[in-house]
C-alpha cells in the first residue's frame, strides 16, 4: 500500500496541532507555513477532520483550529483510515464477493494478514508518540568539547 499526500499531509497537519496544543487556536496558514504544505491543500484536508470530530474550528480574529482530544487518544490508524479509507492492499479482503475465488484463495489470506499487520502498527502509534519523535529529532544536539 502506498499512502497518498492526503494521508501524509493530514498527519502532518494534526502533528502541528499536537505540537501547539495548550496554546490558542492555530491558523491554518501557520500550519501550512510550519509544515511546508500548500494552504489550499490543507483547506481540503481539514473538512473531513472536522466532520470526524478530531478537529474543531472557529472563525474570526481569535479563530483557528485545534484538536478536540488529547494527542494520547488519537491513533495514527484512525487518521490514515479517515483520510485514505481501508488499508487493505486488495479489494477482495474487505469485499470477498468482488472475487469468485475469495473463499479458496491462499494469497487473499496473505493480503488479509498484511492488512492486520499494518493496522496493528498504525493503531499502536498515537499522535503523542509522533510529537515525542518530532521533539527527539529536532532537539539540539549536545556539543562535547575535548581538550
Amino acid at each position: 500500500m502506498r499512502l497518498s499526500t492526503r494521508a501524509r499531509y493530514g498527519t502532518r497537519l494534526l502533528l502541528e496541532l499536537a505540537l501547539q496544543r495548550g496554546q490558542q487556536p492555530i491558523q491554518l496558514k501557520d500550519v501550512a507555513h510550519n509544515q511546508q504544505v500548500s494552504l489550499l491543500y490543507l483547506e481540503h484536508l481539514i473538512k473531513p477532520l472536522i466532520a470526524a470530530g478530531i478537529v474543531k474550528s472557529r472563525r474570526g480574529a481569535r479563530g483557528g483550529i485545534w484538536l478536540t482530544r488529547s494527542p494520547h487518544e488519537i491513533k495514527l490508524g484512525e487518521i490514515i483510515r479517515l483520510l485514505e479509507g481501508s488499508t487493505t492492499p486488495v479489494d477482495c479482503v474487505d469485499i470477498p464477493e468482488s472475487c469468485p475465488r475469495s473463499s479458496s484463495c491462499v494469497t487473499r489470506d496473505v493480503w488479509s494478514e498484511l492488512k492486520q499487520a499494518m493496522n496493528g502498527v498504525l493503531d499502536s502509534i498515537t499522535l503523542q508518540d509522533l510529537v515525542e519523535r518530532h521533539k527527539s529529532k529536532t532537539a539540539p544536539s549536545e556539543t562535547v568539547y575535548q581538550i
